[in-house]
């Protein structure tokens, strides 16, 4: 087992098996995670063989995350609990509100504590962004329209979260539920006001969070450069907002994050920005790039950061979960979101 302080880039792997490549890349200083997709899945023993060498390799271990936050945004299914898109949790919350946080509560809890039980450290949830309609990327994928909403919402899934021994990260900061264009194939811009995106920003004000993802967004009233490459953007996050924690890129193969060059260039400029940890993912070639032509000193103050989302407790086994009163009254709950 290696000795290395966490490093900025969080990268991901093509099968259900690590290659010697995977391990080579896996051990490099500049890498600090890993995210795990649905190709990266066959069977949940499966996935505790994969976590369980991951976290092997290396001392402090790598961050080990996952995109998984109910609906449609679900990487493992198969022999996981099926959860409910966000927006079913505000659509339960106009008609009672205490139910509903309940639920989030529940539903926070189950993500968290299955995931755990595989080895899995973090997800990237919940959405902070609002629910104004039109969005192509976001839609049923946001809790409610009002932030005041959202935040509530968030904060009781967080809670859940927390209970079942795993961070919360914000997405996608500073907001991304307004501009129609999908970031994944193209570049949104926002051309509201700083005054009009603070309603956005509510959310961000008023949930504990350990960690906040910046979106792929160009917002014209403050910076030419999307939040994930504007030191304006993160700045502001940390000085007006309060934040503290981590701060990641959303994936810096998507199309959105194409205005400032290549890979070299994203990682660099996201960097210079104040992003914490770099995303790079679907693009095995970029990452060999990046980590041969890279050039830059690891910050200390970064790494602890990162290093502060890994789970402080131990995981229960996937036996004792299914025993826990806890875990049961909580999918009883979860079937009811689900109909």
């Amino acid at each position: 087992m290696k000795l290395l302080p966490l490093g900025p880039l969080m990268i991901d792997i093509a099968g259900t098996e690590l290659t010697d490549l995977d391990r080579e890349r896996l051990t490099h200083p500049l890498v600090g995670g890993i995210i795990l997709f649905t190709r990266n899945y066959a069977d949940p023993i499966q996935l505790s063989r994969l976590t369980a060498e991951i976290h092997a390799l290396r001392s402090p271990q790598l961050l080990i995350s996952v995109d998984h936050e109910g609906g449609r945004v679900q990487r493992f299914r198969e022999g996981f609990t099926r959860l409910p898109a966000m927006r079913s949790l505000g659509m339960l919350y106009d008609a009672d509100a205490q139910a509903a946080l309940d639920a989030a509560a529940d539903v926070g809890f189950v993500l968290a504590a299955e995931l755990r039980a595989r080895g899995v450290d973090y997800s990237f949830t919940p959405v902070l962004d609002l629910d104004y309609g039109p969005s192509r990327v976001i839609g049923d994928r946001a809790f409610h329209r009002k932030p005041e909403v959202v935040a509530q919402l968030a904060e009781a899934l967080s809670r859940g979260l927390r209970e079942g021994g795993m961070g919360n990260c914000g997405k996608h900061y500073p907001g991304h539920g307004y501009v129609v264009p999908d970031s994944h194939v193209e570049l949104p811009v926002d051309d509201r006001t700083l005054d009009a995106i603070q309603e956005d920003m509510l959310p961000y004000r008023q949930t504990r969070l350990d960690g906040v993802m910046a979106a792929h967004v160009i917002y014209q009233c403050f910076d030419c450069n999307t939040a994930v490459f504007s030191n304006k953007w993160i700045t502001y996050l940390r000085n007006d907002i309060k934040f503290d924690g981590v701060v990641f890129t959303d994936d810096l193969s998507m199309a959105g994050a194409g205005v400032v060059g290549d890979m070299v260039a994203r990682v660099s400029t996201a960097w210079a920005a104040g992003c914490d940890m770099l995303l790079v993912c679907n693009s095995p070639d970029s990452v060999g790039l990046v980590l041969g032509q890279w050039q830059v000193e690891i910050d200390p103050r970064r790494s602890q950061r990162i290093e502060a989302l890994l789970p402080k407790t131990a995981a229960p086994s996937w036996e004792a979960l299914q025993e826990s009163p806890r875990y049961r009254k909580a999918l009883i709950t979860i079937a009811k979101l689900m109909g």
